[in-house]
């Protein structure tokens, strides 16, 4: 089985189109830090933000299976360097597409203790990490897509498997916090495991213009594309976070997100900070939209 590196914004890569073999107009279309604004952070494989003042969070994904965990402790320095704290996503599955599971196959090891040893692994290196650690383990759980295999679980099984995730963390390394973070959407509150196992509500926010004109008729604003989601949540009365911040469109459709992403809003009193996911997507969105490019350096671009 091959071994996946974490990913980390401690090395750079080439922008996409340069990769194409194309050259680009670089746009920045990284959020304005306004000055009392909500506390930001990124995920940021290019490096986009390493020499950003004002950058709260270094956040990071990895699978529980087939990762090398030793890049923990070099994302732990790079944090450190950048007094950063650590926003580690965990996947319970592996990076590798020919030793993902199915939903159902999944579920029923992890519920069965499969990947104890998985989670233990990675909790023995978080205790031994200088920086302050929020876990986030197994995101968008209430997410009918298929996008991911840990979601759309029955709710009584995944709270029984975060709950072991949180219990081990806990256990091992009592200063972690636990981050529940659903997608957001409507029927999410059959997912949350208790006030007692939730230090901090994540979401995820992304705004694409296309994708937007075809699903609700217009462009949506930050603003907009929140407020559904953070009125779902804010009963629980824990903190929230947007997790997971991207937009992506012309210039008129992202300037709205680009001043008001860290902006003060009333409507959102619990709303502590946004982390702005800078790379690709993952995953190809409907109508035929393909995977769209949410890195803050993006442009038009055009041949060499």
């Amino acid at each position: 089985m091959p071994i996946t590196p974490i990913i980390t914004g401690m090395a750079s890569s080439p922008a996409y189109a340069e990769d194409a073999g194309i050259k680009a107009a670089v746009v920045d279309k990284r959020p304005i830090l306004h000055p009392n604004a909500t506390k930001f952070g990124a995920y940021d494989p290019y490096g986009d933000f390493s020499a950003q003042s004002g950058v709260e969070t270094e956040a990071l994904f990895l699978p529980w299976e087939d990762v090398d965990l030793t890049t923990l402790s070099a994302a732990d320095e790079y944090a450190q360097q950048r007094k950063r704290k650590l926003l580690i996503t965990i996947e319970p599955s592996s990076w590798n597409e020919d030793w993902r599971l199915s939903s159902d196959e999944l579920r029923q090891k992890v519920l069965a203790g499969d990947y104890d040893a998985n989670i233990k692994a990675i909790s023995d290196v978080v205790k031994t990490l200088k920086s302050p650690v929020i876990i986030r383990w197994a995101q968008e759980m209430e997410d009918t897509s298929g996008r991911f295999s840990w979601s759309d679980w029955p709710p009584q099984d995944y709270i029984k498997a975060y709950k072991k995730v949180a219990d081990r963390f806990r256990k091992d390394v009592p200063t972690v916090q636990i981050m529940w973070s659903p997608k957001g959407l409507e029927g999410l509150e059959k997912y949350y495991p208790g006030d007692d196992y939730v230090d901090v509500v994540g979401l995820s926010v992304f705004g694409l213009q296309d994708y937007d004109i075809r699903e609700y008729g217009a462009p949506r604003t930050f603003t907009e594309a929140l407020k559904p989601a953070y009125e779902r949540v804010a009963p629980f009365k824990k903190p929230i976070w947007v997790a997971e911040l991207g937009y992506e469109g012309d210039a008129s459709y992202m300037q709205p997100w680009i001043q008001t992403a860290t902006a003060k809003d009333a409507q959102f009193p619990d709303l502590k900070e946004v982390v702005y996911f800078n790379d690709r997507d993952v995953i190809a969105w409907p109508y035929g939209l393909g995977r769209p490019n949410w890195r803050v350096k993006s442009g038009s671009a055009v041949s060499r």
